[in-house]
């Protein structure tokens, strides 16, 4: 039988896809899937974007690379750009190949920033377990959450300091207590010996856990308390995601550096950055020694260009409103999932970033054992009802900033098919 070029990727579970409209994702055989994670968190402004396509191949056609010691105007103008959007408009931006080297940059900034300031003893970072911050070694060292824990890779580096995060769900410290244990790490190692303490506004990683009104601002206080940088790693919650354009901008507060990625470009090119706020990138400047740091495709005109097509169309369409209000359509549409005995939790309200989490036992949160094949069964169903994302003891719902009412009924249909599915199977049948 002739070798079909399908057949590798169908042996390791993958499929093979060839095009893609808004939300949705076209299959080698014709068949159409909703993509319910707009890829891995970033097609932001939905697939098949032909103004962006054009976009980096006219820049490409002039200008393809900035050589040694010039600068193209299309970073320039993305960075100016950024930085107007930013917590504090005042920023400094420096771009990066992706997410994780721009958590890589924010570390060093940190740390460079003390130095600068007659403070090298400061290069600990605290993180909250759970949380994800990259692929990276030092990203690894972070959080501990995802599907990459590091522990493969270690030891870690040293200095990387883990704390409880928010839980909604299954809290085991009130989010006051947890913004306590921050200051409590801080103290333990010795506040001279700390550089910065980062966080995901929203935990994705960690299950979509969003903190209450009162963590954020009290964790900002305690930085400030201890002169320690707060970084807020924005890779999936920047540019709409979450309603607003920065999710800094539910808890009114101003992150020292923010990291981003990901819906920058909606996923059309590689891109990401480190926003410094002004008094940060101030102290690399003038008399200050400099903050020698840079990657190769760091501010690329291509990607850059991807950039400036994609913050057009979400300001033209509108899409961090869209975001904010088809976020609170499709949150209320998933509280209906309570109907299946086997919804424990469902998790969202804060823009197209949900989450539906499945337990055996809704009374005690009991979740399912790892014998119970959830994972594999939650796979085969979402493949049987055309829909692309993660499953298994938590569904985390990310469709594209750009989705529809329709859309939204069409999602929640079909992941209504895939829990009465799993329902069956495990004997919980509604």
């Amino acid at each position: 039988m002739p070798y079909k070029p399908g057949d590798l990727f169908s042996e390791h579970g993958l499929k093979l896809v060839v095009g893609g409209a808004g939300p949705w994702v076209l299959d080698a055989e014709g068949r159409t899937w909703f993509d319910s994670l707009s890829g891995m968190w970033l097609t932001n402004v939905g697939h098949g974007r032909r103004e962006i396509a054009d976009a980096v191949h006219a820049q490409m056609s002039r200008l393809s690379y900035a050589p040694d010691g010039t600068v193209h105007p299309a970073t320039i103008e993305l960075a100016d750009w950024v930085a107007a959007l930013a917590p504090d408009p005042d920023s400094s931006v420096l771009f990066t190949s992706g997410g994780s080297e721009a958590v890589e940059t924010a570390l060093k900034m940190a740390r460079k920033y003390h130095r600068n300031r007659g403070e090298s003893g400061r290069f600990k970072v605290i993180s909250r377990r759970g949380s994800y911050h990259g692929a990276t070694l030092a990203c690894l060292s972070l959080g501990g959450g995802g599907s990459n824990t590091g522990v493969e890779y270690g030891p870690l580096l040293p200095g990387a300091v883990r704390v409880q995060g928010p839980d909604e769900y299954r809290p085991i410290l009130s989010d006051l207590e947890c913004a306590l244990e921050i200051e409590r790490a801080i103290l333990n190692e010795g506040p001279e010996t700390v550089a910065a303490v980062i966080g995901e506004p929203i935990s994705a990683a960690a299950g979509v856990h969003t903190p209450d009104a009162f963590y954020w601002p009290a964790v900002r206080r305690i930085c400030d308390r201890y002169g320690v940088l707060l970084i807020f790693d924005e890779v999936i919650t920047g540019f709409g995601r979450t309603g607003t354009m920065f999710a800094s901008e539910h808890w009114g507060v101003v992150p020292d550096i923010t990291t981003v990625a990901k819906g920058l470009t909606g996923g059309y090119v590689p891109i990401g950055a480190a926003i410094a706020a002004k008094h940060v990138a101030d102290t690399f400047t003038g008399a200050h020694s400099p903050f020698n740091h840079r990657f190769t495709f760091g501010g690329n005109p291509a990607a850059c260009a991807a950039g400036l097509a994609t913050l057009d169309i979400i300001e033209r369409e509108g899409l961090v409103e869209n975001a904010r209000v088809m976020g609170d359509y499709l949150y209320e549409l998933l509280l209906e999932l309570y109907d299946h005995p086997i919804v424990g939790d469902v998790r969202g309200g804060r823009g197209l970033m949900c989450a539906v989490e499945l337990v055996r036992d809704r009374s005690t949160r009991e979740p399912f054992p790892a014998g119970a094949g959830l994972q594999a069964a939650a796979r085969e169903l979402m493949d049987e009802h055309g829909l692309l994302g993660r499953g298994g003891d938590i569904f985390p719902l990310a469709p594209s900033l750009c989705v529809t009412h329709a859309e939204v009924d069409d999602l929640v249909a079909r992941l209504d098919a895939v829990l009465r599915g799993l329902g069956r199977r495990l004997r919980y049948a509604r």
